[in-house]
C-alpha cells in the first residue's frame, strides 16, 4: 500500500464546498468497522491535531490520518477502502479540509466555524449538539496525551480541554435543564478554540 501524505500547509488553498463536506461524510459512512469518523468528529479531529503543540507537518501521513477511517496504524490493518481510487479521494478531501482549517483558524478566525450538530425542537429553538466535534478533538489528543498536558498555551489549553471533556463525556438526560447546559458549553467552545489558536501565534 502507498504511503500516506503528509499535510502540507503551503499546499493550495482549495476549501471544501458543502456538497464536497456531505459526499465526504458519506464515503466516510459507508466505510467498515465502528471507530470511523463523521464529518462533524473529523472536523473536530482536525481542529485537534491544528491546535496540538507539535505542529502538524511534522507529522507522517500515517500517524493520523487512518484514525480518521478507524484505524491506530493503517500500516497494519486491511485497507477498508473498496479501491484505491476511494482512498485517493478521502485522502485528498482530507487534506483540503485540513489547509482550510489552519488558514481560517491563524489567518481569518472571523469565517471558522466548526461543524456542530444542531437540532430543532417542536417550538423552533437550536440546540447546539457538539459531542461528536469534541470526541474528534480528543482523538487528536489521545496522539500525545502527554505534551497536551504541557501545551506551552497553558490556561487556554486547561480551560478548553475542560469544556471538550464535558461536551464528550456528557451522557445527561434530554431533559431541558441538561440540553441547556449543553447548547451552552457548545457556544461556548468556539471562543474557547480561538482563545489557544491566537495564543499560538501572538
Amino acid at each position: 500500500m502507498s504511503r500516506l501524505p503528509s499535510y502540507d500547509p503551503q499546499s493550495d488553498l482549495r476549501p471544501l464546498s458543502d456538497d464536497e463536506l456531505s459526499e465526504l461524510d458519506d464515503e466516510l459512512g459507508d466505510l467498515p468497522g465502528d471507530g470511523v469518523l463523521n464529518i462533524e468528529a473529523l472536523d473536530g479531529f482536525c481542529t485537534g491535531l491544528l491546535l496540538a503543540p507539535s505542529p502538524l507537518r511534522t507529522l507522517a501521513g500515517e500517524d493520523w490520518m487512518p484514525w480518521v477511517w478507524g484505524e491506530s496504524d493503517d500500516r497494519l490493518a486491511p485497507s477498508p477502502f473498496a479501491s484505491g481510487k476511494q482512498r485517493k479521494r478521502v485522502v485528498m478531501a482530507l487534506l483540503r479540509h485540513v489547509r482550510q482549517l489552519d488558514h481560517v483558524l491563524h489567518q481569518g478566525p472571523d469565517r471558522w466555524e466548526p461543524i456542530f450538530s444542531v437540532a430543532e425542537d417542536e417550538e423552533g429553538q437550536d440546540w447546539v449538539d457538539a459531542q461528536d466535534w469534541c470526541l474528534g478533538f480528543l482523538t487528536a489528543v489521545d496522539l500525545a496525551p502527554d505534551a497536551w498536558s504541557s501545551h506551552p498555551v497553558g490556561e487556554p489549553a486547561r480551560v478548553l480541554l475542560t469544556t471538550v471533556q464535558a461536551l464528550a463525556d456528557d451522557n445527561s438526560p434530554d431533559d431541558p435543564s441538561a440540553l441547556a447546559q449543553r447548547d451552552a458549553l457548545g457556544r461556548r467552545l468556539p471562543d474557547e478554540i480561538l482563545a489557544l489558536a491566537q495564543g499560538m501565534h501572538s
